[in-house]
């Protein structure tokens, strides 16, 4: 399915442009390139190496319609999306399809051995619900799990790249959760187009080949993963035709027996024997430590239906994920900082100012407050007041900079200025993810965030199943960021690790506005954060909010900035206020719904980032 691209179209919200609006987005192509003559980013076309697989769809990142919309970083997950729509699918159902089918041509980003949270709108009841589908630590595991024999912290990489760092999937239960609870589709039927596409193959674009090739030195040590992704040794060719037959099959098991067979089945058992040794080549030098993931642990696994995260914004009411994620929590404080101060009548040096200092704060609250509340006694009330948010916006001043680490205050006792409490600094968390956005015609709506962690996520693959392994537990912090402040996301049985996943759900009076999200590690609420703001506040069409340059501030001593705005001069005027940079050539990928009047969406995705996203609806405007 192919749509023209078509000029934004602005809601009631939107205003004129300002001087950030007119950056430049973000040269996100930079190093993309490579041998063998490619088509440009984000090509899905060209026979360089192979024909493109028929039907193939092209990219843009804006359509406007009735009957639905999907949007993605990908135009076969979207098109997938589209055609159960078409059929009479729901947005669930969609959702499942589209995530299905990003498991098979974003297999670095999401997948079977992954997890993530899905959070839907429901028109018929005017709620939004969400599900925590976030994997899990074995059982065995205690705040020692990264530690040494001497009690240090092993190397980030080697943790990465190991059994040890795989939890229990929780994308398959996601699936199945969500199909049964509000989908009007069976899993078997909303699989059969991510079947197909992994039987017949996509065509490999530039993001495909280089995603590739940052992996190359860890995929050729796991004979499974070199077989799968590297055929014949080599980089897959831009413009070539990609298929896996393994995931095809695998997919082909979930539609006949259900997610059974990953939980309490063969492909679990498969699942485990790959955690607890996993398949490396004789020759490797690397050493890969085994995981202690049980199919007592799969049998356990349950995905939690909670509810959401909510505030108050500008009259809107914006819904998000509560911890295990710190997304709702994290954004929803952002904004109820912001909640006071006029953004869309400020220079642009102040709004981001502004901006920054917000997500400074609230990445200080969310490090020490914010973990699995099945271990954790987490504020979730708190963190999301406007008290609190109140006692902690008088930190910032509009002629002076906030030094971090900043120490965090105390959602139970807002005590003014004075946080009280001993600073950490923010720990790492891996940056790739995939998200996606689908609207139906009855109004109802899902943003839905999943993972296997970073790039290739632990680089294992599950042999003859065609799918790679999460490396989520590296989520957890190895040791505490600073030990004398309590740190809630160490490792524990059973527990789930902190994410950032920021899927989020606006409604007005009980109605869809949009619904928005990110891939990006913590660097997704910094995203969804700026992309709200700059939507809401500063008048941007969705899509050119989801396109301008971005900055990130997570409680570290410098902010970073992409190209956009490294290159400006808001850069050297925000350094005269006190700020310091880093430069990040790409901040998260975001993709959104709208809903417009007369029964329209509007779906955007990324005009650059990842080669350009896929934003699809089911019947264009003519």
């Amino acid at each position: 399915m192919e749509h023209a691209a078509r000029p934004a179209v602005t809601s009631s919200t939107t205003a004129t442009s300002t001087a950030l609006r007119r950056l430049p987005a973000l040269a996100a192509t930079a190093g993309l390139v490579v041998a063998l003559g490619i088509a440009p980013a984000g090509a899905r076309g060209g026979a360089q190496g192979g024909a493109a697989p028929a039907g193939t769809p092209a990219k843009t990142p804006v359509a406007v319609g009735y009957g639905g919309a999907v949007s993605s970083v990908d135009a076969d997950a979207s098109a997938a999306g589209i055609e159960v729509l078409r059929r009479g699918g729901n947005a669930v159902d969609a959702a499942v399809a589209t995530a299905a089918a990003l498991g098979v041509t974003e297999p670095y980003s999401a997948g079977v051995g992954g997890g993530g949270y899905f959070v839907y709108y429901s028109a018929k009841q005017h709620k939004v619900f969400t599900l925590d589908g976030r994997e899990t630590a074995p059982r065995s595991a205690d705040d020692k799990l990264f530690l040494d024999k001497d009690g240090k912290p092993i190397p980030f990489a080697d943790a990465v790249t190991s059994g040890l760092s795989i939890g229990t999937p929780g994308t398959p239960g996601t699936w199945d959760t969500a199909l049964d609870t509000w989908g009007t589709r069976s899993l078997a039927q909303v699989l059969k187009p991510a079947e197909r596409i992994a039987r017949d193959g996509f065509t490999v674009d530039t993001t495909f080949r280089q995603q590739t090739a940052d992996n190359q030195a860890r995929f050729k040590d796991f004979p499974d993963t070199a077989k799968l992704f590297l055929p014949g040794g080599e980089l897959p060719v831009v413009g070539s035709t990609f298929t896996n037959p393994d995931l095809a099959r695998t997919y082909a098991l979930l539609a006949k027996k259900g997610v059974g067979a990953v939980y309490k089945g063969e492909l679990g058992r498969d699942i485990v024997k790959t955690v607890r040794k996993p398949p490396v080549d004789p020759a490797a030098q690397r050493v890969v430590r085994s995981g202690d993931l049980t199919e007592r642990d799969l049998a356990s696994y349950k995905v939690k239906r909670q509810a959401p995260t909510r505030t108050s914004y500008r009259g809107l009411d914006v819904y998000g994920m509560a911890p295990s994620s710190s997304g709702g929590t994290t954004v929803a404080e952002a904004l109820n900082i912001l909640e006071k101060t006029d953004l869309g009548k400020l220079s642009d040096r102040d709004y981001l100012h502004r901006y920054i200092e917000a997500s400074r704060i609230a990445f200080a609250d969310r490090g020490r407050w914010v973990g699995d509340p099945a271990f954790e006694d987490v504020p979730t009330k708190g963190l999301t007041s406007q008290r609190f948010a109140d006692s902690r916006a008088c930190l910032i001043k509009a002629d002076a900079v906030l030094s971090s680490p900043l120490a965090p205050g105390d959602p139970a006792r807002p005590t003014g200025c004075d946080s009280g409490g001993t600073a950490a600094p923010t720990t790492y968390e891996g940056e790739n993810t995939t998200h996606l956005t689908v609207a139906d015609k009855w109004g109802n709506v899902v943003a839905y965030t999943l993972t296997i962690e970073q790039t290739g996520g632990s680089g294992i693959t599950v042999p003859g199943r065609g799918f790679l392994l999460n490396n989520e537990l590296t989520d957890f912090s190895f040791a505490p960021a600073n030990p004398a402040v309590h740190d809630p996301n160490l490792p524990g049985p059973g527990k789930r690790p902190r994410s950032s996943m920021s899927p989020t759900i606006v409604t007005d009076k009980g109605r869809p506005v949009l619904a928005l999200g990110s891939p990006g590690g913590a660097t997704i609420i910094t995203t969804v954060l700026q992309t709200l703001l700059n939507h809401l506040d500063r008048g941007m069409p969705l899509v050119d909010a989801i396109a301008a340059p971005r900055a990130s501030q997570r409680n570290a001593a410098q902010t970073e900035l992409e190209p956009g705005l490294w290159n400006s001069p808001l850069r050297g005027q925000l350094t005269t206020l006190g700020h310091s940079f880093k430069q990040n050539p790409e901040i998260g990928a975001a993709t959104g719904v709208q809903r417009l009047s007369g029964g329209r969406w509007l779906a955007a995705a990324e005009t650059v980032r990842r080669g350009g996203g896929s934003a699809m609806v089911v019947s264009p405007d003519e």
